[in-house]
């Protein structure tokens, strides 16, 4: 079973990507960013034509998170709880059944956190202390599950071209790695970083200044697996290949297999 995430960087501005993308791969179970889309606007006849069920959790112009499967979701959750005033549309989660039992996916779009400066970086900061305790009762669950998505967060100084240059960017913080380190602690897996250890693998760069052709580029896009899905790990990847698209998004899919 292969599960993907993807931050798209508006569907309807990439429709034709993610269309070509999911002939090509065709993930079994997959999550997507910034489709900055309303739910009732959003392009789902090309999606559906193409044999997947999809469920959304839209935002007029920015934001917006979406699952899209072979299989039909249940126990679909939208939003990240913790917070009732939060009107983002960062999370969506969901549950297929496969031949072993269900698998469940959680599709995340992590807060900049940029300005450091001004109240985003705070919001960064609470929103990853949800996104632990929200994990922590889902391991609970003891269900292969994955949470997935754009984390805006750089792990390592392996997983960004030149750290100084980042030193002080809501990714990279110390703060911010801390939080992340902190989620990890539950006892997730990453699953690039499981079984892709080379460094610098990258799954964004930037419009600007030449990043994709000079690679200068940073890994925030991240598969985490639960101890029951990382006993199911396969192998994972990061595909490169669509940056060099026509009109493409500033991040790449990363996937994994699970034996399920």
């Amino acid at each position: 079973m292969r599960l993907a995430t993807w931050n798209i960087n508006g569907i309807k501005a990439r429709l034709h990507n993610v269309l070509a993308w999911l002939e090509k791969d065709s993930p079994d179970f997959a999550c997507l960013q910034e489709i900055k889309s309303e739910d009732d606007s959003l392009p789902r006849l090309e999606i559906e034509a193409l044999g997947y069920h999809i469920e959304t959790h839209g935002q007029k112009g920015f934001n917006g998170v979406a699952l899209l499967s072979k299989s039909p979701i249940e126990d679909v959750t939208r939003g990240l709880p913790g917070d009732d005033s939060d009107t983002q549309a960062r999370y969506i989660e969901g549950v297929v059944s496969t031949e072993t039992g269900a698998v469940r996916l959680g599709g995340l779009y992590l807060p900049n956190g940029n300005p450091v400066d001004t109240e985003k970086y705070p919001y960064k900061l609470a929103w990853m202390a949800r996104l632990k305790a929200h994990a922590a009762e889902r391991l609970k669950l003891e269900e292969p599950f994955v949470l997935a998505g754009d984390y805006n967060v750089i792990p390592t100084e392996t997983d960004v071209h030149d750290p100084e240059a980042w030193r002080d960017d809501a990714l990279f913080k110390p703060e911010t790695r801390a939080a992340y380190w902190g989620l990890m602690s539950l006892g997730f897996t990453d699953a690039i970083a499981a079984t892709a250890p080379e460094p610098h693998a990258y799954t964004f760069w930037d419009f600007q200044g030449g990043a994709w052709p000079k690679n200068h580029g940073i890994r925030i896009d991240h598969l985490l697996l639960s101890p029951e899905a990382a006993n199911r790990l396969s192998t994972a990847g990061i595909s490169m290949e669509l940056r060099s698209w026509e009109k493409p998004s500033d991040h790449v899919p990363v996937w994994v297999d699970l034996d399920v």
